[in-house]
């Protein structure tokens, strides 16, 4: 009773523990996938430069990681910059147009009576917009939270990266050197699966991105590589990149033309199904080795239990379960023969008049069949 009670109380401290600390859980594990996808980068560069320490090549791959983000962010922000600028130069004109109901915008507000809609409902329209802070002060927080989360991840990932080697190292000299072979060999396949879904991820992101590039340019979209690079890149996001690009890019289709505007959404309903259905579980059996089938119900599955984190690492972990179920088979199909092998018995007299049995050696039964002959 004593250690069931104890146990109980054990069960519950970790409990609370887990709930207590599940943030930095959440970061270490998104770390963990990040280290296992640049750790073969860091490799890479190591064998190309057999005199670069290990410090050097991982300071060198995140450096490039931290440029490309740099170079994406400026391709954003230098259009949305010139823009922005030409839109402050525009705006007296143009909410001129609209109260006059000239112009797109305001034969959009005169059609739908928006301005009588405005004007009859100062009052509450004020209400709304002075309970809006609230809001607003927690999306600033959030803000600062994914911002240090970011940080963090980032030096976790950093520091873990770099100490691989050790880590891997010191946790194998703990198992018997048959064992320790056995799971580093497991371990290089479970890397190779990780890399295999970020390939994976980043091949069906750009395949998005052209697509997406090519229907707003038949249907004369401006910006439409802008738009198709924000759509590439928010894909990689789980869960909900996909439709985060889907909107920017229907906003802006629909700014140029309503025709516009709705073929972008029939586009992006039938492209989503395609790529939820078809096109991922394809990529993903090719990329990291998974059946089709096994693909969308470890993706449905995750989603519904963790979410975006889920999503995230849905098809990574069902990889590497893969692997480890197919080692722990081989390994008992390779020990199957040698346990079921019949065992002969030999005869052995240990005193006059009396005689045991034990079992044969390969040497005495070798010897018996000389003898025989």
């Amino acid at each position: 009773m004593l250690i069931a009670i104890g146990l109980g109380l054990v069960a519950l401290i970790l409990v609370e523990l887990v709930l207590r600390v599940e943030r930095v859980l959440v970061w270490m594990a998104i770390a963990a996938f990040f280290t296992a996808a640049l750790a073969p980068a860091v490799d890479w560069v190591q064998r190309r430069m057999p005199r670069c320490k290990r410090t050097l090549a991982t300071l060198l791959v995140f450096v490039l990681i931290l440029l490309v983000f740099g170079g994406l962010l400026a391709v954003f922000a230098v259009p949305l910059a010139r823009e922005g600028t030409q839109l402050a130069n525009q705006l007296p004109a143009m909410v001129a147009d609209a109260r006059a109901g000239r112009g797109p915008l305001g034969g959009l507000l005169d059609r739908t009576h928006a301005l009588d809609y405005l004007q009859q409902n100062q009052e509450r329209i004020k209400q709304f917009a002075m309970g809006l802070g609230t809001p607003a002060l927690n999306l600033l927080r959030g803000l600062a939270t994914g911002v240090v989360a970011a940080l963090t991840i980032f030096v976790l990932s950093f520091l873990a990266v770099l100490q691989a080697p050790k880590l891997v190292e010191g946790t194998l000299a703990l198992l018997p050197p048959a064992s320790a072979g056995r799971w580093r060999a497991v371990g290089r396949e479970c890397v190779r699966t990780v890399t295999g879904y970020v390939t994976g991820n980043l091949i069906i992101s750009v395949v998005c991105g052209l697509l997406t590039y090519l229907v707003l340019k038949i249907f004369g979209v401006p910006f439409a590589g802008l738009i198709a690079l924000f759509v590439g890149i928010a894909d990689l996001i789980p869960l909900v990149g996909a439709t985060l690009g889907a909107i920017v890019a229907a906003l802006a289709a629909f700014i140029h033309s309503v025709p516009a505007g709705i073929a972008i959404v029939v586009f992006f309903v039938v492209y989503q199904q395609v790529e939820n259905h078809v096109l991922q579980p394809i990529v993903f059996a090719r990329t990291v080795k998974l059946n089709p089938l096994t693909v969308i119900v470890a993706i449905l599955l995750a989603t519904e239990l963790a979410g975006i984190l889920g999503a995230l690492l849905a098809i990574p972990v069902a990889g590497i379960i893969q692997v480890v179920l197919k080692d722990v088979w081989r390994h008992r199909r390779e020990r199957a023969p040698v346990e079921s092998a019949p065992v002969e018995s030999v005869t052995v007299e240990s005193t006059p008049g009396q005689t045991s049995t034990r079992p044969s050696t390969s040497d005495e039964r070798a010897e018996g069949e000389r003898f025989s002959t």
